[in-house]
């Protein structure tokens, strides 16, 4: 009687000789040379048939046991290659239970610095810079923080290259088993498959987009996966396809993975396409890019040397560091999917590569410096910014002259030494000039500017003022801070003329006379007394010539003649005395008009101005942040 259980036809249902992975799947009887192996012992018992089933339920695969289960949910393709290239079917299993999630990555302190910066860069420039400008900026931050709450254990590498460059075949050859499509056709890879070695990788493959049909596992190698534990291995289309949405899905996706293995054969290697789409565009990415040149096996001689030399000369002209003498940089190796040459070296270095799990991070600083480097014009422009005081003082001086300051001082210095010539000059000089004033009153004010082409001139010096400093301001500003700087002088400008017109009134001198000194009225009871000589002078005189008292001209005449002279001595010295304080009274007016239009001028403008100036500092220190260097 033949015993045979539902998972022994379903193991051998579709091979009449059974493989080495038949043995690994725990069928009973190790069958060879295609003998039927199913087949219980005749005369067998149900316990002995039993005792069979446990042991082969119990047993375990070691290579299994070495990996761990998958948990990502992939269709894991765990294949033993028999002697015939036979595969086994895709096994689909799920993480362990209690096992921890994977650790997101890593960003070192002066990285992290970086972002902060770049965040608040963007965040102080919304309101002057366009949301295009600012969109690369952004996303870079989005891609970075997303790639963060994802697993740190993992390293994407994508695979890229053109048509015919074997990068399918490499793909196949470094999971151990023939997972992506090649042939002659063209294109053959219609969308990007994705290979991980470890379990944890699924959402960072749905961060790319790629379904759970095209996800695979290499194949069943303890060394293998051992090595690669933790890559992420995408096989991309042919980046230069007829097809666009084949492009278009390798542009996506380089902007996601952490790494890129530039495939390039002999043919191809030089291809303007790939050097000035791809190449010269990502060289700040050197760190995490390989780039392969296979099949050299098609090369005789020491024309694969030659080769490889001529395609480090071009990367070196693309601005791509390479890799050398432990020096930074892209790592450029000669290799041969086809013969195997070269890929054990390529294996080992991805291996190397992916236990620093330091590719998140050197892609992410990459991104940064991308994006940096692309916004450095609009703020950055190498010359020196700022508003000078000489500058400052220059746009209070035109609006000093624009309200007629100077003036304004002139003549409040003519009213001081006009109030002096009344106080201290003589009765009948003060007679005369009461007179006039009768006629024409003088209120010790300077004579408002009512006149409409003195209106017009005021306001054009005006202008022209605010139109200095603001160039003076945006000088050696990049173009959208320094439009923000002439906008801001603009908006302070309206209304100005008005304003300081109003001022002049304001702060003009005070109504009535000018104070007084304290020596005026020493000066008055000085001229008082020529007055009074000179009217006892002549009274005396007058006595005399009535005869009412004796004759004696002497002291009468003595007496009007030292009232005469002494009344205009007086006047001259009290002159002589009053230009010094009515100079400065005539300044305190002109620093008074001063000081009110160049507190209007700073209220209206230069305050808005160094607001803009200051907004840009903050932002151009913050750019020096992101670059990571200072920025002048």
């Amino acid at each position: 009687m033949t015993a045979v259980t539902d998972e022994d036809h379903t193991d051998h249902s579709d091979h009449s000789g059974h493989s080495d992975h038949t043995a690994d799947r725990g069928c009973g009887g190790g069958g060879r040379g295609g003998e039927g192996v199913n087949d219980a012992p005749a005369g067998d018992t149900p316990a002995a048939e039993k005792g069979r089933t446990e042991g082969r339920t119990d047993r375990t695969d070691p290579v299994a046991e070495a990996v761990g289960a998958w948990d990502d949910g992939l269709i894991a393709r765990r294949v033993n290659e028999g002697p015939a290239g036979e595969q086994a079917a895709p096994v689909k299993t799920v993480r362990a239970a209690g096992a921890p999630a994977p650790a997101p990555p890593v960003y070192d302190g002066p990285l992290r610095s970086r972002l902060d910066a770049l965040r608040e860069l963007v965040g102080l420039s919304r309101t002057r810079l366009d949301n295009r400008t600012l969109a690369e900026a952004g996303q870079v931050l989005d891609e970075a923080a997303a790639r963060r709450k994802l697993s740190g254990q993992h390293t994407v590498v994508a695979l890229a290259g053109a048509t015919g460059s074997g990068k399918s075949q490499l793909f196949n050859v470094l999971a151990g088993v023939p997972i992506s499509e090649t042939g002659v056709r063209r294109p053959t890879t219609a969308a990007p498959i994705a290979c991980s070695w470890s379990d944890g990788a699924a959402s960072l493959i749905d961060r790319l987009g790629i379904p759970g049909r095209l996800r695979r596992r290499p194949a069943q190698n303890a060394e293998a996966e051992a090595q690669l534990r933790g890559l992420v291995l995408i096989d991309l289309p042919d980046h230069d396809s007829a097809a666009v949405q084949h492009r278009q899905q390798v542009d996506r996706i380089l902007k996601l993975v952490d790494a890129v293995v530039w495939v390039v054969d002999p043919e191809k290697y030089a291809d303007a396409m790939l050097h000035e789409r791809y190449l010269r565009p990502l060289a700040g990415h050197a760190e995490v890019m390989f780039v392969v040149l296979n099949q050299v096996d098609r090369l005789p001689g020491e024309a694969a040397d030659l080769v490889l030399d001529d395609l480090r000369r071009l990367l070196d002209d693309d601005g791509i560091a390479l890799g050398e003498y432990g020096e930074p940089g892209a790592t450029v190796l000669a290799m041969s999917a086809l013969t195997g040459d070269g890929v054990g070296e390529l294996r080992e270095l991805l291996g190397q590569f992916v236990r620093e799990r330091r590719a998140a991070g050197r892609r992410v600083s990459a991104d940064v410096d991308g994006t940096a480097a692309r916004l450095r014009p609009v703020y950055v422009t190498g010359q020196r910014t700022g508003l000078s005081e000489e500058a400052r003082d220059e746009f209070a001086d035109r609006l000093a002259d624009a309200v007629g300051a100077t003036a304004a001082g002139e003549a409040a210095e003519r009213a001081w030494l006009r109030n002096a010539g009344r106080a201290c000059g003589t009765p009948w000089l003060r007679l005369w000039r009461w007179c006039q004033d009768s006629a024409d009153p003088v209120t010790g004010r300077f004579p408002a500017r009512t006149q409409a082409d003195e209106e017009a001139t005021a306001r054009q010096r005006v202008e022209q003022a605010v139109r200095t400093v603001s160039e003076r301001a945006s000088a050696g500003l990049p173009a959208p801070w320094a439009q923000a700087v002439r906008e801001a002088a603009v908006r302070g400008s309206q209304g100005l003329p008005e304003a300081l017109d109003e001022l002049a009134a304001r702060a003009g001198l005070p109504p009535g006379r000018p104070p007084r000194p304290g020596w005026w009225p020493v000066a008055v009871l000085a001229q008082a007394a020529m007055t009074l000589l000179q009217i006892v002078g002549g009274l005396w005189l007058v006595g005399q010539i009535a005869g009412v008292m004796d004759p004696n001209l002497g002291v009468p005449v003595l007496l009007m003649v030292a009232g005469i002279v002494g009344g205009p001595l007086v006047e001259w010295s009290c002159r002589m005395a009053a230009r010094g304080p009515a100079r400065r009274y005539g300044q305190d007016a002109e620093r008074r008009l001063r000081d009110a239009a160049a507190g209007c001028g700073r209220a209206r403008v230069l305050d808005p101005l160094a607001a803009e100036l200051l907004r840009y500092r903050e932002v151009r220190e913050q750019y020096g942040k992101v670059v990571g260097v200072g920025v002048r």
